[in-house]
């Protein structure tokens, strides 16, 4: 893997990196405290499933938009600078849906948190990239990891908190307040990325254009990578209700495996990618999740919830690290923080069109014939996934102004 030049003490790196370790496990939990807090304010505006679903893809298309201008911003001023002004306000924007009066309000309040999400997404990722750069192995896996344990503790906490009787507005506006603090602590010790020293001039880091032909391809597979997440998480449980007819108080254990393997698998990712490179993990990854996503829809004919929860376990493993390795990955090849907003995109077009699609298949026919969407992606993330990555590294090395160090594909 290429490394900066002018790298910082050892001991600068460990704190950004603990920075950023912080920095995404209280973005998960902002946003695990958000999904949390939903049926209440269902209940407190009385929405419906309409209304709330159209707060929530307001949320999801202003983000995407968020998301262009915040790699655009990121490319010119960096990451380190972009986090420092807006992370602490990302966090801090919730409380807008959190005290909205009305239903016409929280569609303004859920367009402002949007913008937030569009920031820290794309902030909180790029700096994972350009850390990873200077430190010259795999450590961006970890980062998705403690997103994922953030967003878990946050449902249990909120689930707590209710329980000993504080209202749903009373824990979010504690969320954002906690939140905001806590980002701005976490994000001061983070550092300027390769390719600027600290005065931000030029440390002559290697910084290309990826193709459109390349990027494009990368965009699918993050697109694909999502949509695979989303399938366990909109529809593993109402396929051991529905399918599988288990009872109501094992049917949503269906998520909770997956969840859990997927957050384990990301704790996990780094060591495994050191050890068989980017395209080997790619390929074990979308084969890990087809077949887990295949055992799943097997569980229906014979096995019933146990064989499920096996594949379950399986997709959850795979799915793990696909996004991880796609970020990693523009790193590796000199993108852009522009190049890292494309992947963060990717994801959000993921969960917009993925329930859509499973949905609409299940509706027509069965949820089991619905999951053939994600297993087909998972397939096609195997097949495309080393190839991709193996023409994006190969384009890099045969450039003259690229390093000399061979990256490692395989």
């Amino acid at each position: 893997m290429p490394t900066a030049t002018n790298t910082p003490d050892p001991l600068v790196l460990r704190r950004a990196r603990i920075g950023l370790h912080g920095a995404f496990a209280t973005s998960g939990f902002v946003m695990g405290a958000w999904s949390a807090s939903l049926p209440g304010i269902d209940a407190r505006l009385g929405l419906g499933e309409a209304k709330l679903g159209t707060a929530l893809l307001l949320i999801q298309l202003v983000g995407l938009g968020a998301m262009v201008f915040a790699g655009r911003l990121a490319d010119r001023v960096t990451s380190r600078k972009m986090l420092l002004w807006t992370a602490p306000a990302t966090q801090l924007v919730l409380l807008a849906p959190a005290l909205a009066p009305n239903y016409t309000t929280l569609l303004a309040c859920a367009a402002l948190y949007g913008i937030g999400v569009g920031f820290i997404e794309v902030g909180i990722n790029a700096h994972s990239v350009e850390l990873e750069q200077h430190y010259g192995r795999p450590i961006i896996s970890a980062f998705h990891g403690l997103w994922s344990l953030g967003s878990a503790l946050a449902g249990a906490a909120t689930a707590v908190a209710l329980g000993i009787g504080l209202g749903g507005q009373t824990v979010l506006v504690a969320v954002a307040v906690v939140g905001a603090v806590a980002m701005a602590a976490f994000t001061r010790p983070l550092l300027p990325p390769p390719g600027r020293d600290n005065s931000g001039g030029s440390s002559g880091a290697p910084v290309r254009r990826i193709g459109t032909v390349l990027l494009a391809a990368l965009f699918v597979l993050g697109l694909g990578g999502t949509l695979i997440e989303s399938g366990a998480i909109d529809w593993a449980n109402l396929h051991a209700a529905n399918v599988l007819e288990a009872d109501d108080a094992l049917a949503p254990l269906s998520y909770t495996v997956f969840a859990v393997a997927m957050t384990v698998f990301r704790l996990l990712g780094d060591p495994i990618r050191a050890k068989l490179g980017p395209g080997r993990t790619f390929l074990w990854a979308g084969a890990t999740a087809t077949a887990g996503y295949a055992v799943v829809l097997f569980s229906g004919t014979a096995g019933g919830l146990t064989l499920a929860w096996a594949g379950w376990l399986l997709a959850g493993s795979g799915i793990a690290i696909i996004l991880p390795v796609l970020f990693s990955a523009i790193g590796e090849a000199g993108g852009t923080p522009s190049n890292v907003a494309l992947m963060s995109m990717s994801g959000s077009v993921g969960l917009l069109i993925g329930p859509a699609a499973i949905g609409y298949i299940a509706e027509a026919t069965s949820i089991t014939a619905g999951l053939l969407v994600p297993t087909v992606f998972a397939a096609f993330a195997a097949f495309a996934g080393p190839l991709t990555l193996r023409r994006l590294f190969r384009e890099r090395v045969a450039e003259p102004n690229a390093d000399k160090e061979t990256v490692p594909v395989a």
